[in-house]
């Protein structure tokens, strides 16, 4: 029978967008999200990857945006974050590189 995880995946989520929120909080990150999630049983660790968007950086217009109501849409960033499955310690956080970031 595999070994339980002590930090469940529900509980590295939440530790992983309250902490980014919290780190990047005079950047007003809106929009964030769960993208993608990963566990490492060796390290004992889980990688959430969050994405988000900063009210202040968004897509350049031109005519197509325009038509296509995307004028002013921010774009999208995602962070990996790295977070101790025996403690639920935030461990680092890295940018995952994105066609938006």
């Amino acid at each position: 029978m595999p070994q339980r995880v002590e930090t469940e995946v529900k509980d590295a989520i939440r530790n992983a967008k309250g902490w980014l929120s919290e780190v990047l909080a005079d950047e007003s990150p809106i929009n964030i999200g769960l993208d993608e999630i990963e566990y490492d049983e060796r390290a004992s660790q889980w990688k959430i990857t969050i994405g988000f968007s900063r009210p202040w950086n968004t897509i350049q217009s031109n005519a197509l945006t325009n038509i296509a109501g995307t004028q002013g849409t921010p774009r999208r960033s995602y962070r990996t974050i790295t977070i101790d499955a025996k403690t639920g310690k935030v461990l680092s956080m890295r940018r995952r590189q994105s066609g938006d970031d």
